[in-house]
């Protein structure tokens, strides 16, 4: 069935796949985003599409608008972004779920919140499951991120007690792609761009802590795939993939795919980095059919032709 759905942060690197993918499902999509780290050159292929609209919005502030289905995806997710202005990171998280919540609530349409693995700190159970209830540091740099997410799930869940709100909550690993920044400071942008240069590689700490990555295009399916279940299915559910690397094994990776001659470079481990990161995505393959598809060398493989167009193109100087 066609339907009109919001989605903010649109113009983000996750938001502007999902703007894709519902489009191509046949649906009418409005793209909200205030342009903090999304970019009009994720979406411009869509402008002028008829079933495509696009408005300039700060997610902390209310929006008045008529929807059937709303994904909340608006808020910095990289260390330098969200640490940049920490006060407005913990803002567009709650404030914005706030604003998005009361919409949903006016419009009694499904809300789906994308929330994250960070919510489970520097985790001390591995591989992380649903029920785990974390290890944050409440008061650390990281905490705008970390803490602003725990807050918007707190507050999903209350619109889903108290108002019987029908949600959505979707916990993000690490995932990479085309459209990523640049200059976000995650690690697949940061190796991939230093290897095409030909720049040492920055690996913080000995290299040794593992994250699991999953290709956007698989994370996208299990996002329309968890709004669609059934309403008893609120989630949160982990969504990523459970395929595990050192981050000296990726650094080494990309250097073999690139074809670089790039040496690595060891730095000390910045304050409340996690030591391990893998979902358990038991209850994503039970109750959504779901798992990720795409290796680790394919998505690299799309990754790397992205970042290297736009090196060519000056974009990524």
């Amino acid at each position: 069935m066609r339907r009109t759905i919001l989605i903010t942060g649109g113009a983000g690197f996750l938001g502007s796949h999902l703007c894709d993918r519902l489009i191509a499902d046949g649906h009418d999509v409005i793209c909200v985003d205030n342009y903090f780290t999304g970019r009009k050159q994720n979406i411009e292929h869509l402008i002028g599409h008829p079933r495509f609209e696009l408005l300039r919005h700060d997610v902390t502030f209310p929006l008045y608008i008529e929807v059937d289905e709303i994904y909340n995806l608006a808020c910095p997710a990289s260390p330098i972004h969200y640490q940049h202005d920490p006060v407005q990171t913990t803002k567009t998280s709650v404030h914005g779920a706030i604003n998005m919540l009361g919409l949903a609530k006016r419009l009694k349409c499904r809300i789906f919140q994308a929330s994250t693995s960070e919510v489970y700190g520097d985790p001390s159970i591995h591989p992380q499951t649903e029920d785990y209830w974390g290890n944050v540091n409440p008061i650390g740099p990281r905490s705008c991120y970390d803490e602003g997410k725990r807050c918007a799930e707190t507050l999903f869940f209350d619109y889903w007690r108290q108002h019987r709100l029908e949600i959505k909550v979707a916990r993000i690993f690490n995932t990479y792609g085309p459209r990523m920044l640049p200059n976000d400071g995650r690690v697949v942008s940061n190796f991939v761009v230093q290897a095409l240069k030909g720049e040492p590689i920055t690996i913080y700490g000995d290299g040794n802590q593992t994250r699991s990555f999953c290709y956007v295009d698989d994370l996208i399916e299990g996002f329309v795939r968890l709004m669609g279940s059934p309403r008893e299915l609120t989630g949160p559910v982990n969504l990523g993939n459970p395929g595990e690397f050192t981050i000296k094994e990726l650094a080494e990776l990309a250097i073999e795919m690139t074809g670089s001659k790039s040496t690595l470079t060891f730095l000390p481990l910045p304050q409340d980095d996690p030591k391990q990161r893998q979902p358990n995505i038991s209850l994503a393959k039970e109750q959504l059919g779901w798992q990720p598809n795409v290796p680790l060398r394919d998505g690299l493989r799309h990754t790397i032709e992205y970042f290297d167009r736009l090196l060519s193109e000056g974009a990524a100087a």
